[in-house]
C-alpha cells in the first residue's frame, strides 16, 4: 500500500464515518465500556454496548461492525459473544480483541473457539496476546505483554494471519500488521497510551469504526491504528499523565484530520 493510496482512502473513510455514523456493536469488558464508547463517538461512529441474549439478533441486524473484546469473561457473556458472532458471521465485519489470551486457559480457549468457528476480519492484540494464541508460554502477565522481540513477533503475526485467514495486528512499541501476504509496521504512538486503562480497547473501537466503511480489513486496521496512535501523540504534547491525558486523547480523536495523520505517519512495508 503506497502512501498516496493511504492518503486518499483515509480522507474518504474518515469523512464517511462522520457522515454516516455507523453503528459499532461492542461486546466488551466493563472496565473499558465508557472509554470505548467515547472513542467511538469521537471518531464519528455510534457505539452500542449490548450483550443480552434476547436483543443480539436485532442489534447485529442494524450494526455495521461487531467488536468482541474478551477482557472480562463469564459464562453468560461468552454465550453472548458466540451468539452475536453467529448472527454477524460473513454479514458484517467482526473484530476480535483477545485481551489476556495466553494468561489463562479460559481466555485462550474462548478466543481460539471464536477464531475457529467464525470469519474474523481483524484480530487485534498486544505482542503477548498474539504470541499466546500461537502457543507461546509466558508471553503475558495478566493483560500485559511480556514479549518484546519485534522480529519474532513480526514473523508470528504473518503466520497467525495465514493460519486463521484474517488480518492480524500486534500492538507494542512498534505495531505490526499482516494479512498473511503483505506486512507493515507502524512506528507512531506514545508511551503515555500504556499508562491509562483501556487504551488498547479504545484502539479496537477506532479500528472497528474504519471496518464499517473500508472493505479491505488490512487498510481499515492500519487507518484505525494510525489515527489513534497519532491522536495519542497529539494528546501527549498537550497533557501530562493519567486523567488529563485521557481527556486530551478523546479530544484529539474528535479533532484529528487526515492531513494531521499523513503529516506524522511513520509506516513501512516489511
Amino acid at each position: 500500500m503506497v502512501m498516496g493510496k493511504l492518503e486518499k482512502v483515509l480522507k474518504y473513510d474518515m469523512a464517511k464515518i462522520r457522515a454516516t455514523k455507523p453503528l459499532i456493536h461492542h461486546i466488551t469488558n466493563y472496565v473499558a465500556m465508557n472509554d470505548s464508547a467515547n472513542a467511538t463517538l469521537a471518531i464519528g461512529a455510534s457505539p452500542i454496548m449490548a450483550h443480552a441474549h434476547g436483543e443480539l439478533r436485532e442489534i447485529v441486524s442494524v450494526a455495521s461492525t461487531l467488536l468482541i473484546n474478551i477482557g472480562t469473561l463469564d459464562d453468560y457473556w461468552i454465550q453472548s459473544m458466540f451468539m452475536a458472532c453467529e448472527f454477524a458471521d460473513r454479514r458484517i465485519p467482526i473484530l476480535l480483541d483477545p485481551v489476556g489470551a495466553g494468561a489463562t486457559e479460559l481466555r485462550t480457549m474462548t478466543a481460539q473457539q471464536i477464531l475457529s468457528r467464525f470469519k474474523i476480519s481483524v484480530v487485534k492484540g498486544n505482542y503477548g496476546e498474539i504470541m499466546g494464541l500461537m502457543g507461546e508460554e509466558n508471553a503475558v502477565k495478566g493483560v500485559d505483554s511480556l514479549s518484546t522481540d519485534f522480529q519474532t513477533v513480526a514473523n508470528v503475526v504473518k503466520e497467525f494471519a495465514l493460519l486463521h485467514n484474517t488480518v492480524a495486528v500486534a500492538t507494542g512499541e512498534i505495531d505490526v500488521f499482516s494479512d498473511g501476504k503483505d506486512s507493515y509496521i507502524l512506528k507512531n504512538g506514545t508511551e503515555k497510551l500504556g499508562k491509562i486503562t483501556a487504551s488498547g480497547c479504545m484502539l479496537g473501537s477506532i479500528m472497528a469504526s474504519f471496518l464499517a466503511v473500508q472493505k479491505d480489513p488490512l487498510v481499515a486496521a492500519i487507518e484505525g491504528a494510525a489515527v489513534y496512535e497519532i491522536a495519542g501523540e497529539l494528546a501527549g504534547e498537550r497533557a501530562t499523565e493519567g486523567g488529563s491525558f485521557r481527556t486530551a486523547l478523546i479530544d484529539s480523536i474528535s479533532m484529528i484530520t487526515p492531513e494531521m495523520v499523513m503529516e506524522r505517519i511513520s509506516i513501512e512495508k516489511i
